[in-house]
Formats: structure tokens, sequence, C-alpha cells
């Protein structure tokens, strides 16, 4: 095959390799655009059995039970204070819960970090209300596979796992309040 024959067939290749993504684009949008998870890159998970029941301290030292989450969708947040992006999601978590009755939905944050005046004076910076609660033994980090900060998992109304993700996001945004809508009316 000639020089002339093959930049044509290079050409016609890459041609069509931009042809059939491009093609691709309007697909992808569309099915993030449709699916409140997909477009807050939010891993859906098939909703199995309730996640277990726990008891952990918030900042005032009051004890927490997990079964007082029941009713609500419930969004927790794993953080920590010396995790940058951690800090940087904080308010648009708080302006995400500002949006819904808290009767309905409670953004709630666990932490490993044990000091609690820190944390107090970090969110007192910030102007944030957000139930914090003391992870002391990990024991709940790890019966929800966090591996990497921030993670946030999404519950139903019936405690059972629905979405998680890993990493930083626009919590405040149109995906997030799209994503919560969609789980407060039972995913139709």
């Amino acid at each position: 095959m000639g020089r002339k024959a093959r930049n044509l067939l290079s050409g016609l290749f890459f041609t069509g390799c931009l042809l059939i993504l491009d093609a691709g684009a309007p697909l992808h949008a569309a099915t993030a655009a449709s699916d409140p998870f997909a477009a807050l890159r939010v891993t859906r998970i098939t909703a199995g059995a309730p996640i277990a029941a726990f008891d952990l301290k918030n900042i005032e030292g009051e004890t927490v039970r997990s079964k007082e989450l029941a009713g609500k969708v419930v969004l927790l947040n794993f953080w920590a204070t010396w995790c940058g992006p951690c800090k940087e999601e904080m308010p648009s978590l708080a302006r995400l819960q500002s949006q819904f009755d808290p009767t309905q939905f409670q953004v709630v944050t666990i932490t490993t970090d044990m000091h609690p005046q820190g944390i107090k004076q970090f969110l007192d910076h910030l102007g944030i209300r957000l139930p914090v609660l003391f992870d002391q033994n990990e024991d709940v980090s790890r019966s929800f596979m966090v591996r990497g900060l921030p993670t946030t998992v999404l519950l139903t109304q019936d405690g059972r796992i629905i979405g998680r993700a890993v990493g930083p996001r626009a919590w405040d945004g149109d995906e997030s309040v799209a994503l919560v809508r969609h789980v407060l009316e039972g995913m139709k």
C-alpha cells in the first residue's frame, strides 16, 4: 500500500473516531440529565439490607442513634478537618440541608477527628449548623467501607444505602437538589 493510501486511510479512521465520539456525547448528556445519580457522579447502589445500627456522640456529647434517622432521607458525609476537600464541600452540604425540611431530609456528618473544640471553631467560623457525630473507634466508617475522604452515602427513608460518592461534590447544585427530590419521591 502506498504512502498516499495509508495517509488517506489514517485520515478516514481518525474522522470516523471523531464522529463516533461526537455521536456518543449527546447520548451521555441525555443519560446524565435523566438520571440524577449519574448527573452528580453518585454510584447507584441497589438497596439491600438496612444499615447496621449505630450510636455515636455528637459535638455536644449527646448520643445519637441511627434509628433516630428513620423515616428521613439521610446524606451521611464522612470527613475530617485535615482533609482539604472535605472542608471545602462542607458549606455546600449546609446549603443543601437548608433547601429541605429537616423532618424529611437530614445531612449528618461523621468524623474520626476527636477535637470537638477545633471542629466547633471551624463550623462556627463558616456559620454551619450540621450535626457532627464522632466515630471514635471507626466502627461506623468501617461498616460503610469508607476508604477515602470525603465519602458520602445516601440512605432511603427505611435506612438502606441507595448511593455513594467518594470525593468532593458541589452538594448545593441543581443536580444534588434533584437527586434528593428523586429519593424523597420514592425514586419514581
